[in-house]
């Protein structure tokens, strides 16, 4: 009886050294994962919202390389934590603003009227 007790006891701890060995591998096998680099702008999009992302899309267009190095700074900011939650498109136009990038975005001024959306153009039109 003890004989089996004993072996119980054997067999319950070689199970819980094989999970031990599997967990540190697996944690050692992360970072190795973690390492790759991911794209700074997934990264950044992360925490766009709203017009954000158009406003990202406009400044790419007039400022291509340096909204690429832009991107890169804000993607170190966002893994390292030093910059969180959302930014909506406001925000993101004020601050590119504030940075020197100069451009203008494409806005439609829209009034609802019986139930639909119209620009100000069919609305006049309508009107006459």
């Amino acid at each position: 009886m003890s004989s089996e007790l004993e072996l119980v006891r054997q067999k319950r701890a070689l199970e819980l050294r094989r999970k031990m060995l599997l967990s540190q591998n697996k944690t050692q096998s992360e970072p190795l994962a973690r390492k790759e680099p991911e794209d700074p702008r997934k990264t950044v999009r992360g925490i766009l919202v709203g017009r954000a992302e158009e406003v990202m899309e406009t400044a790419r267009r007039y400022y291509p390389s340096e909204i690429a190095q832009l991107e890169v700074r804000l993607a170190e900011l966002v893994k390292s934590g030093a910059l969180k939650g959302p930014i909506t498109g406001e925000e993101f136009y004020s601050f590119l603003i504030r940075m020197g990038f100069d451009f203008s975005l494409d806005t439609k001024i829209r009034v609802k009227e019986h139930g639909q959306l119209k620009t100000l153009e069919e609305k006049f039109r309508s009107k006459d």
